[in-house]
């Protein structure tokens, strides 16, 4: 049936100040569809870029649209040709191919959802859900950006923007697998942070252009912010040694040796390629990980729903460590 529920909408592209909460109704369930109580939804770089309109909304009408790229929450109704979901059991989606950054459905800041059984993954009801929202799609799109680099046990990997959402857990990640992590950060402070996620060292950001890491002396990167950090990550690389792109949150133009191509793979990991059997595949590495005390959640901070644009405005003055998580207003 129809049901009345709270959601942010935006009604236009703009600042943070165009996000509100209003009531919006869930239309029916479609058979192969499930509706899903709100736990948490974390705040993602690309929820400010479809925010402010740099990645459009694709449907049409665009407006009114509820954002959000990640939602979990405990299923509370299923459609009549739903048989791989029950109700009360807890999910997780990064809208994959729905949402987000194709922004063809809402998104998950909502306090339901109704969607489609082939973007969840079943996660465990034992574990805190706080825990697996905060690693959510960053830790997704770092174990994808990890596997990239192939094997790292017993290597050297540098992690650059190691204390936002992505880079912490890929910190984490990394050095659960055996792998050397070295963090990049774009303050000293945040030093201590990094390396109480497993991190062996930590350079800034201004030090890594300074020449702090070493040339030819690391087996992969994974890289997150792009910009000035990026060329020193090529040379710092080994003869077959590789780098994984998930992000460029500094900037997207770099310059670089184009002969070190030569020597290194340049390669990287989009979201969007992901499917219900991969998500579900690396949460439950993820899940065992956590469960075992191998990896830790990234910080958290949480808002309610009804200021999703004060948690917008804090994520675009970049002095977020971990993750920002929506939940319920109560």
């Amino acid at each position: 049936m129809d049901q009345s529920v709270e959601a942010v909408v935006m009604r236009a592209y703009g600042g943070p100040d165009v996000l509100a909460l209003e009531n919006i109704v869930l239309p029916a369930l479609k058979s192969d569809e499930i509706r899903v109580r709100m736990i948490a939804a974390a705040v993602n770089h690309s929820d400010l870029e479809i925010r402010a309109g740099n990645y459009p909304i694709k449907r049409v009408p665009a407006f009114p649209y509820v954002p959000g790229l990640e939602l979990i929450g405990d299923i509370v109704e299923v459609g009549s040709a739903v048989s791989d979901f029950a109700v009360g059991e807890r999910v997780i989606t990064m809208m994959q191919s729905t949402g987000g950054l194709r922004a063809k459905r809402n998104g998950g800041y909502a306090a339901f959802a109704n969607l489609p059984q082939r973007i969840v993954a079943r996660v465990p009801t034992d574990l805190d859900p706080l825990d697996l929202a905060a690693l959510g799609l960053a830790a997704v799109t770092a174990y994808e950006g990890l596997r990239k680099l192939g094997p790292i046990e017993g290597r050297r990997v540098v992690v650059t923007g190691a204390s936002g959402g992505v880079g912490s857990v890929a910190v984490s990640i990394a050095a659960a697998r055996g792998a050397e992590a070295i963090g990049v950060v774009s303050r000293a402070e945040r030093a201590a942070y990094v390396r109480s996620l497993g991190a062996h060292a930590v350079h800034t950001a201004h030090a890594v252009e300074s020449g702090a890491l070493s040339e030819e002396t690391v087996d992969g990167v994974l890289e997150t912010v792009g910009s000035t950090v990026f060329a020193p990550c090529v040379n710092a690389l080994r003869p077959g040694g590789t780098l994984s792109m998930i992000g460029a949150i500094g900037g997207g133009e770099v310059t670089f040796d184009a002969y070190r191509l030569l020597e290194v793979t340049l390669t990287g990991y989009s979201s969007e390629t992901l499917d219900g059997a991969s998500l579900q595949a690396a949460m439950n590495d993820i899940c065992d990980w956590l469960r075992q005390g191998r990896i830790q959640p990234p910080a958290r901070t949480l808002f309610p729903l009804r200021e999703a644009a004060r948690a917008h405005a804090a994520l675009e003055r970049r002095g977020v460590e971990g993750r920002l998580l929506l939940v319920p207003d109560r």
